[in-house]
């Protein structure tokens, strides 16, 4: 009987090209390629006869297999390499019984599944490395685009000062650059090969060991390490917090424009398209459903995470337990963060911005966002305690009687007597104070360029 499938969420959380990394297939295929590889390079090394590579490559093929019978058997072997070679051994007999002896010789079932992973996670690294590289350059487009739209700026949920979205976005940027930084330098610490034999000394492979263990990683395209790594997990676990970094960049990037999209502020927009972020019963909503992708992704991965971290101190040469709660954590994380970036980037690409209401947004407040301009510069005149009270005191007076601040300080002798209505003008213009946001946006594009260069 096929064992039932869970995928109705699966192209809403996850890619479709990370899925097939990590789907049984993939698993299997990567635990083959292994297999035969350390059939090639035995083979180089003279341990095993040539005419035995081809026969043990002709099998190395994860069709040839029968997945749910694999399952059933990995719930009595407690893990998936035991059954897999006893069944590529079946294959490899049944055709030539001289190289069936060959398998699997010198290593061990860990050694098949952490490099079996470790290949499957150069793909992962790739395809996220190549998202966020797109995602990267679709930031890059939306920040140049908006480096001058003022919008205001919110501290503790509430209008501070005006910002730019340009600015905004080069921040979501930045983190998406340095995301791509950290995988370039985890690289060689985590692409390397696993092969240790029964306890981590090659002891089986005797004077070999060493040249077939060379050979083996040339085979793969893998380093070879100092040393085997069975119960030394950090590897795993570093590729795991960069990827938890990455969901919570993108988490950030995905509330900050579910908030944006509030009703109350309406200023940004995630693309429109029939039937998305619609409602069962209201036919007016337009929900962020990218957006909440990327929340959901920053939510789970953590505890994912903390798995990772938990799982570390493994005891000995080789772990009972610890080892097994990796199995299925890593590869989640993987396409969790893949599903981020595909709706990230489809929201990215897409954006709709509504410069107008940002206007009408920044002058909620009727020009309270611009206190501190004219505070600062009459700081500079009557002093800074002075200032800070004398405005204090103006703001209150605006929203008590409901004015504008610009009308309330036009009103204020010690405001006037200092500052002339043309100063006024151009302090309570929001073009006008918005500092370096320009140069925040240029230095995240120059960095984000130099990377992709």
């Amino acid at each position: 009987m096929q064992r039932p499938s869970n995928q109705l969420f699966d192209a809403y959380f996850t890619a479709r090209n990370m899925r097939e990394v990590f789907c049984d297939q993939g698993r299997v295929q990567a635990m083959l390629d292994f297999e035969a590889a350390l059939a090639r390079a035995e083979a180089r090394v003279g341990l095993i006869p040539a005419s035995a590579v081809a026969p043990i490559e002709a099998a190395c093929q994860a069709e040839h297999y029968d997945f749910s019978a694999l399952g059933e058997a990995i719930a009595i072997a407690g893990n998936s390499a035991i059954p897999l070679v006893k069944a590529l051994g079946k294959q490899i007999a049944a055709h030539d019984q001289d190289a069936e002896r060959y398998v699997h010789l010198g290593a061990t079932s860990q050694d098949v599944m952490d490099t079996g992973l470790v290949l499957q996670l150069r793909q992962a690294l790739h395809l996220i490395d190549t998202d966020l590289a797109r995602l990267g350059d679709a930031l890059a487009i939306q920040a140049r685009r908006h480096a001058l739209t003022p919008l205001a700026g919110r501290t503790w949920l509430q209008h501070a000062t005006p910002v730019t979205l340009g600015m905004k976005i080069a921040g979501w940027l930045g983190a998406v650059t340095r995301s791509r930084q950290r995988l370039q330098a985890l690289k060689p610490r985590l692409l390397v090969l696993q092969f240790g034999g029964a306890s981590g000394t090659l002891a089986a492979l005797g004077e070999q060991a060493i040249p077939i263990a060379e050979a083996l990683a040339q085979e793969l395209q893998l380093t070879l390490p100092e040393q085997p790594w069975h119960t030394q997990r950090d590897r795993l676990v570093e590729f795991g917090a960069v990827l938890g970094l990455i969901a919570g960049s993108l988490g950030k990037l995905g509330r900050d424009v579910s908030l944006l999209m509030q009703t109350e502020a309406a200023e940004v927009f995630e693309p429109s398209a029939p039937g998305k972020g619609g409602s069962s019963t209201m036919p007016h909503k337009r929900n962020p459903v990218g957006a909440a992708v990327l929340i959901g992704a920053a939510t789970r991965v953590p505890g994912l995470l903390s798995t990772l971290f938990s799982a570390m101190p493994q005891e000995h040469e080789r772990s009972l337990g610890l080892w097994h709660a990796e199995w299925e954590t890593l590869p989640e994380i993987c396409c969790l963060v893949s599903g981020a970036l595909q709706q990230a980037l489809l929201v990215a690409q897409g954006l709709e911005v509504d410069a107008e209401r940002m206007a009408r947004n920044l002058d909620l407040t009727q020009g309270l966002v611009l206190a501190e301009a004219v505070s600062i510069v009459l700081a500079q005149r009557i002093g800074r305690d002075s200032a800070h009270h004398l405005l204090e005191l103006c703001c209150k007076r605006a929203v008590a009687e409901h004015r504008h601040l610009r009308a309330v300080l036009g009103d204020e002798p010690q405001v006037t007597a200092e500052l002339s209505s043309t100063e006024l003008d151009q302090l309570m213009n929001p073009a006008h104070y918005l500092g370096q946001a320009q140069t925040w946006v240029e230095r995240a594009l120059a960095e984000h360029f130099a990377l992709t260069a």
